[in-house]
């Protein structure tokens, strides 16, 4: 939440895990609508209507949505992408373990030649949300967790050895910077390296800092020709997609 001194702070997205009233209100405890995914079979209600406005009634549940048969009147969105079949249903609805209405954004795909569907349900707190931020915010779900991967994996978030809350910080927060950096240096990069990640990326400064230390050693620098083959055959080493540098393997 520190963030939220600089930058205005709205949602919270998470992962289907934390699809329940507890981490709705948590959200709400610090004003962010939460957005996240119900299990498929949730047992969601349609708001009871009271035909008789004149009695009052208690009943606060009316009839179970059928995922099977789903009303046309919450269709929001049908698209047709080769032999699959997408509905986009929303509406607010109610669900028995949580302590308010949840804006349901569910999606349903058919498969138009065998009748075989499944779907998704989304909800947010926020009950004016549409249903394209609602599918668009949760879908930014994975970026993050892909920012997760290269932090553990290229920029040691699974390594650091600190204890002190200052040292985690500042750990956590380089490994994070490291990924946003790497990515904006890839843009460039794979302009002349189009299938490069970034272990190819790793090994290319790698080398580029290892030849810039060698130079130091010697007594004068080499041609320009030289210079410029030796650069290209250190930088390629530990690449996984190996530029060809016009030299023979010795």
């Amino acid at each position: 939440m520190l963030i939220a001194n600089f930058i205005p702070l709205t949602y919270l997205v998470l992962d289907g895990h934390f699809g329940n009233n507890n981490a709705l209100q948590m959200a709400r405890l610090v004003n962010l609508h939460i957005i996240s995914k119900l299990r498929h079979d949730s047992a969601l209600y349609i708001p009871y209507q009271n035909p008789d406005p004149n009695r009052r009634s208690r009943r606060k549940y009316g009839d179970q949505i059928d995922y099977s048969n789903i009303s046309d009147e919450y269709l929001c969105k049908s698209t047709i992408d080769e032999d699959i079949k997408t509905d986009i249903y929303q509406t607010t609805l109610l669900h028995k373990e949580f302590a308010q209405a949840l804006n349901i954004v569910i999606l349903v795909k058919t498969n138009i030649k065998t009748n075989a569907s499944s779907h998704v349900i989304l909800f947010s707190s926020d009950l004016h949300l549409s249903y394209e931020k609602i599918i668009d915010y949760y879908r930014l779900r994975f970026q993050i967790e892909f920012n997760f991967r290269d932090a553990k994996q290229f920029w040691g978030l699974e390594d650091f050895m600190n204890l002190s809350q200052t040292a985690v910080t500042n750990a956590a927060n380089l490994a994070f910077f490291m990924v946003n950096l790497s990515h904006h240096q890839l843009l460039d990069f794979r302009q002349h390296n189009p299938d490069s990640g970034i272990i190819d990326l790793k090994a290319h400064y790698r080398g580029f800092r290892y030849v810039r230390e060698i130079l130091k050693m010697l007594p004068e620098m080499p041609e320009p020709i030289l210079l410029t083959q030796i650069f290209a055959k250190l930088t390629s080493l530990g690449r996984i997609h190996p530029v060809s540098t016009g030299i023979e393997p010795s």
